[in-house]
């Protein structure tokens, strides 16, 4: 199968980037999933269309959330480790921790997607389901520590509606955290710029943080850590990155236009 018909381009940029990342710079970031999945790509308009920072910028967002998940598993030993609006991503199999259950949820058309061509695994359970609708909680075992990740998804909602979310998760679980990547105002009209070069004109972002300090008050959640993308790229790679591209990380990272939140809910 070469194509998978009626899947959004947006769920393959994150996999065109951890492709090209894998290849280029395997020293920061390797994939080894990801690239047997590049028959599945529909054609090469995603890379062509994409500045090496842009992917680059997407897989250091993989990067961080992978860190961030390695030290939750080692803090916390069996848990649950939930990736919601996760289309195809391998993080599975590059963390494949056995004490960790990871939970994949999405809409029904991307979960049937992700079974064609990743299938379901020991410690993975694959749920088909609106994220905001928390009918997807009631399969997860609520009685052991939690990390939600939501990545890339927030963007495309209005600020009400997250945290709604939040509230409902609130409600539901007892000991969960929160990550999830966010940009300012100003880093919200570049990435629509971009997603929009890329393949999907109708999907507009919306959602931006200008302040962590003041979203966790409104939310009452406690911020744990905020963190910028680049800080590890920038040292591993230096000058084997574009001049534009090392400009732009340095732009990006000292503005906060790009940065993973991570927050306890309770």
């Amino acid at each position: 199968m070469s194509k998978l018909q009626g899947v959004s381009d947006t769920l393959f940029i994150p996999l065109v980037a951890r492709i090209f990342v894998s290849k280029k710079f395997p020293e920061y970031f390797f994939d080894e999933r990801s690239l047997a999945l590049e028959q599945y790509i529909p054609d090469d308009s995603i890379q062509k269309k994409s500045s090496e920072y842009s992917l680059m910028a997407s897989v250091a967002r993989y990067y961080n959330l992978d860190s961030m998940v390695q030290t939750f598993i080692k803090e916390n030993g069996k848990c649950n480790i939930i990736y919601l609006g996760a289309g195809f991503e391998t993080a599975y199999y590059r963390l494949n921790k056995q004490q960790a259950t990871f939970y994949e949820i999405d809409l029904p058309d991307v979960i049937a997607a992700r079974r064609t061509i990743l299938g379901e695994q020991a410690n993975e359970i694959l749920i088909a389901g609106n994220i905001f609708d928390m009918e997807w909680t009631k399969r997860i075992n609520k009685s052991i520590s939690t990390l939600l990740i939501v990545s890339g998804v927030f963007h495309y909602f209005k600020e009400d509606d997250v945290v709604q979310f939040i509230n409902n998760i609130k409600k539901v679980f007892s000991n969960v955290e929160l990550v999830f990547d966010a940009t300012n105002e100003t880093g919200i009209k570049y990435a629509n710029k971009y997603v929009q070069r890329t393949g999907n004109a109708d999907a507009l972002m919306y959602f931006y943080i200008n302040d962590s300090a003041e979203f966790s008050k409104k939310t009452g959640i406690k911020l744990i850590e905020e963190r910028v993308f680049f800080t590890d790229a920038r040292k591993m790679l230096k000058k084997k990155l574009g001049l534009y591209t090392r400009i732009a990380m340095k732009i990006v990272d000292d503005k906060k236009r790009a940065i993973l939140l991570h927050f306890r809910i309770n």
